[in-house]
């Protein structure tokens, strides 16, 4: 665990040098292909440094971080677009670039301050540890109670490490952050799942990264119309391939492509529903008490044809377990050494 912590060390040493050395950048090479050039050690370097890493719980978001949210922050960064870069043109702070390319946040653009939400963390905290507890006995559950405690583990496991790094962000910069969640298990369809409630973060940065410029381009062809809906595919697509890209860190085999046939099969359910909806009434619409249920259902369902098979193919679940008493016995060994 001490060499774990250490290489993580490491790697976030690297991460930190290499933004400033991005940052430094800023009024000495223009938007554009050629600050996009000067950039590409950086990406090459951002997707190998998550090998450096073994354990899953610190893996895990490090690669998310970096590879995904933090490379495709310093693409539009490359080309003058936010969060990196301001409207105006000027440099943003120092260490709000820092910690806006390094981290999953996004600064909101309102002065109204958000609620308390420690008391909502901490039960979530209680909530996962519950979860870990009952995997002592899923030899004895039913498949279906399974699949809903990977379903809530999944939720709360994001949910926690996202809000850690947010809280990390509020600590130092002292600004209000957008929320990454919004109560997902209150979705009333499958737009309001993925675009609305789950984590709001990649949700943020696929839009300008994929979604803006697909549409755009479709707009010719297909009309202002309907062009959002291959860009609603697409967007998915990218989701599927960058979950692939995370998987290969920790499992070291060669992708499946079940997590992008999820993806890809949820990007073109959502763009059907978007068609429903612009086509059908009111009145022809389901109510929220029944559509609710049915999203939920759809995404766990599909989850366990598609999604989850990767993760216990590969003994994922049971690395991530057994990690839990590993940090355990990690902390009390410290807290007797201390005393």
């Amino acid at each position: 665990m001490d060499g774990e912590i250490n290489s993580f060390i490491k790697v976030w040493l690297f991460t930190i040098t290499s933004l400033c050395y991005c940052y430094s950048i800023t009024g000495r090479i223009p938007p554009g292909k050629y600050r996009f050039l000067s950039l590409l050690p950086i990406f090459c370097l951002f997707l190998s440094l998550p090998f450096n890493l073994s354990s899953f719980h610190l893996g895990a978001p490090t690669a998310f971080y970096l590879v995904w949210l933090g490379n495709f922050k310093l693409i539009l960064f490359s080309f003058g677009l936010p969060p990196l870069s301001s409207s105006t043109g000027a440099p943003i702070p120092f260490l709000h670039f820092i910690l806006t390319a390094s981290l999953p946040i996004k600064i909101t653009q309102t002065r109204l301050k958000s609620p308390d939400k420690s008391a909502l963390f901490a039960v979530k905290v209680v909530l996962l540890a519950v979860i870990i507890q009952i995997y002592d006995y899923r030899e004895t559950l039913h498949p279906n109670v399974v699949l809903a405690l990977y379903c809530c583990h999944l939720y709360l496991g994001v949910a926690i490490f996202l809000a850690m790094g947010a809280s990390l962000a509020r600590a130092f910069l002292g600004v209000e952050l957008e929320p990454q969640f919004n109560k997902p298990y209150l979705a009333s369809s499958l737009q309001d799942f993925w675009g609305r409630r789950w984590n709001l973060m990649v949700t943020s940065i696929l839009r300008p990264t994929v979604y803006d410029p697909i549409r755009r381009i479709s707009s010719p062809a297909l009309g202002a119309r309907w062009a959002h809906l291959p860009a609603i595919v697409a967007a998915f697509f990218v989701s599927g391939i960058m979950h692939e890209l995370l998987y290969f860190y920790f499992t070291h085999v060669p992708p499946t492509w079940e997590v992008t046939s999820f993806f890809v099969l949820h990007g073109v359910c959502t763009a059907a529903e978007v068609v429903a909806k612009k086509t059908l009434t009111d009145n022809c619409r389901l109510p929220r008490a029944v559509s609710g249920p049915l999203t939920i259902g759809f995404v766990a369902l599909t989850g366990r044809w598609l999604f989850f098979p990767q993760i216990t193919r590969n003994g994922l679940d049971e690395k991530a377990i057994k990690e839990y008493s590993i940090l355990v016995n990690f902390i009390k060994d410290k807290l007797l050494l201390s005393h």
